[in-house]
């Protein structure tokens, strides 16, 4: 049995047919059977331009299946392939009149096709079977902008971890990029060169970049979204440029507790594939004007949410939900962190190794933060990796590195 896909301007069909090399001819005939087109009304090709003739002589220049004797085998028709039909008149389609204006009818343009396949739904399950935070890495994200930013204006950073082979995503440390939060979007001030070091120390650690991390306000709490129409931009493209299906998008928010206090509550979201793909192709309205409504989504053509065309998208179809779990990772994250309100100096790095000098120097800079300080004034080919390589296997650090790190703590 093999079936063969039939666009026309009604959309897609199936035609069921016993024998692979039939001729053309008696692919016509179980065309007017099974879809109820005359075979004197029917004109096929496999160049899907055919639906955008808008004259019989226009239609008249598609000839590569009007030779009834020839094999649709030879044609490259086979099991699952995509051929086009135009035809003239009405027809009922799946039960319901299809009213067509003229005699060859208006035809479907490409883009209301192309719409009629970006079906928006909800998809069910995550490609991330779970992520897990380190504790301590959660804890001082969550702590700043609580104590320090009263989570009045957005903060955000990248993720980095482990992925494993069943999905599941460890989250070990935060670097947090120069940045300028509002109280309702979040602008990432991109620094490639220190992006190029954190990239180089999780190499070495053997860790990668696995998801995005940003706070919503309180002022944002009060209005009724998952995420924001903005949020679901940046969390979109984002993962889109991260080239990992597991990729994680995370969100600290404050919450009402039953108390009528207040609790930092974690969440984490997939963004669906269909999100990523129609931000990859330019779906999404990127100019948000103020008075839209942030639940959401404006895209610049119709897609099919149900049985509707809309242009209009709640941005909760495009969340996929993510189980959280916590762990004790193989760093610590006490050394102040980079790109916050208070610079970090070197009298930072002394007072961490004052405070840490009863312990073995690779316990005293197993922390990520310390170790982006110091790659700064390290080869990033090769002396980054290899101290980092040492905090991964807790290996004695060479001499020569414990000198410079303590020679930079007392310049």
């Amino acid at each position: 049995m093999v079936m063969i896909r039939v666009r026309s301007r009604d959309g897609l069909e199936r035609v069921t047919v016993d024998n692979p090399h039939m001729t053309v001819s008696e692919l016509n005939t179980q065309i007017e059977k099974q879809l109820r087109v005359p075979v004197s009304k029917q004109t096929l090709s496999r160049n899907q331009n055919l639906l955008l003739a808008k004259t019989p002589d226009d239609i008249l220049r598609f000839t590569d299946m009007s030779n009834p004797q020839t094999l649709i085998s030879s044609l490259g028709v086979s099991h699952g392939s995509m051929i086009y039909l135009a035809y003239e008149g009405e027809r009922t389609v799946a039960g319901r009149a299809v009213n067509k204006a003229g005699s060859f009818g208006r035809k479907m343009t490409m883009d209301d096709l192309i719409a009629k396949q970006m079906r928006v739904s909800r998809q069910e399950k995550p490609h991330c079977e779970s992520v897990s935070f380190d504790r301590d890495a959660a804890s001082s994200f969550q702590h700043y902008v609580n104590e320090s930013l009263a989570f009045a204006v957005k903060r955000g950073g990248f993720m980095y971890g482990t992925v494993s082979v069943d999905g599941k995503v460890d989250v070990n440390f935060i670097y947090e990029p120069p940045q300028q939060g509002t109280e309702e979007n979040l602008i990432l001030m991109r620094n490639p060169d220190e992006e190029n070091l954190v990239e180089a120390i999780g190499l070495g650690l053997g860790m990668r970049k696995v998801g995005f991390i940003f706070t919503q306000t309180i002022g944002q709490n009060k209005k009724d979204y998952t995420l924001s129409n903005s949020e679901i931009l940046q969390a979109a493209e984002l993962h889109g440029q991260s080239g990992l299906k597991e990729w994680v998008t995370a969100l600290v928010k404050l919450e009402v507790n039953e108390d009528g206090g207040a609790d930092v509550h974690f969440e984490a979201f997939q963004m669906s594939d269909m999100c990523v793909r129609l931000f990859k192709e330019g779906w999404f309205e990127t100019d948000i004007k103020g008075d839209a409504d942030p639940k959401i989504s404006r895209m610049k053509k119709d897609v099919v949410v149900g049985v509707k065309d809309t242009k209009e998208v709640d941005n909760d179809f495009f969340l996929v939900v993510v189980k959280i779990m916590d762990h004790q990772g193989p760093l610590s994250s006490t050394f102040p962190i980079e790109n916050r309100n208070t610079p970090v100096t070197m009298r930072a790095l002394k007072n961490h190794l004052d405070r840490t000098k009863s312990f073995p120097f690779v316990k005293r800079i197993s922390d990520f933060h310390l170790l982006l300080l110091v790659a700064k004034y390290l080869d990033i080919s090769s002396d980054v990796p290899a101290l980092a390589e040492c905090v991964q296997a807790q290996t004695t650090v060479p001499e020569g590195y414990q000198l410079l790190i303590e020679s930079m703590a007392s310049a």
